[in-house]
């Protein structure tokens, strides 16, 4: 079973500086309908005019991954952390028993694209972590970001969970194959896919369940996100 979230009907919110685009609920936007996917909380596309961005802020019992489509986003945390997430660069953030920290455009001059996402934990009030890495692009494939601690990806949560990057040229597919008692999301970043014969544009979700094998085909370059839950 396919149930796609398309784009324009997401929860919008323009600040001047900020343009944030919500698949789930989040701040002033509340849909009782799409609180969450799974233990996928929150995905929010962001767009931050240059200079500005978000100040001094808590987060607590959450997983955070950031992914940056284009610019470079700033950050500082009470970890004693400052780095700049660029294009190619997965930020992961274990909040657990607190967090504070700023995110902010580095450019003064370009705006930063990017996707927040916050996964809910399998375990609570654990001693907070970051981490982060330049992956390279799996081109006609998918590659994994995100995995479990436990496991051995690029880079882990706290949560049984595997987060995929695929990037196809126009024509190309990839068949995934899912153990039917677990769920997908997939959200696209660029281009037109079809999965399993439904057309997903830019900003469309699709949440799966109940299916064995997703057939996936770029109907124009595109790259998404594939989230494999429990």
């Amino acid at each position: 079973m396919l149930k796609l979230r398309k784009s324009a009907d997401r929860g919008f919110a323009d600040q001047g500086w900020l343009r944030s685009f919500h698949t789930f609920s989040f701040a002033d936007y509340y849909d009782p309908a799409q609180m969450h996917f799974r233990d996928l909380r929150v995905i929010n596309e962001d767009v931050i005019a240059p200079g500005m961005g978000f100040g001094t802020h808590g987060h607590d019992n959450m997983e955070i991954m950031t992914f940056v489509i284009s610019g470079e986003l700033g950050h500082k945390d009470s970890m004693g952390h400052e780095s700049v997430i660029r294009p190619g660069d997965v930020q992961v953030m274990s909040a657990g028993t607190g967090i504070t920290h700023s995110e902010y455009n580095h450019s003064k001059t370009e705006p930063v694209h990017l996707l927040q996402i916050w996964i809910m934990p399998d375990t609570k009030n654990v001693t907070p972590r970051y981490d982060q890495k330049r992956l390279e692009r799996a081109e006609n494939a998918l590659g994994l970001l995100v995995g479990s601690i436990e496991d051995d990806g690029p880079l882990g949560i706290h949560q049984d969970i595997r987060l995929y990057r695929g990037l196809l040229d126009f024509s190309k597919s990839i068949s995934y194959h899912m153990d039917e008692k677990r769920h997908v999301w997939m959200q696209v970043i660029s281009g037109v896919l079809s999965v399993n014969g439904e057309a997903m544009m830019v900003g469309d979700g699709v949440a799966v369940s109940h299916e064995t094998l997703l057939e996936i085909v770029a109907t124009e370059k595109a790259e998404f996100l594939l989230f494999d839950l429990k």
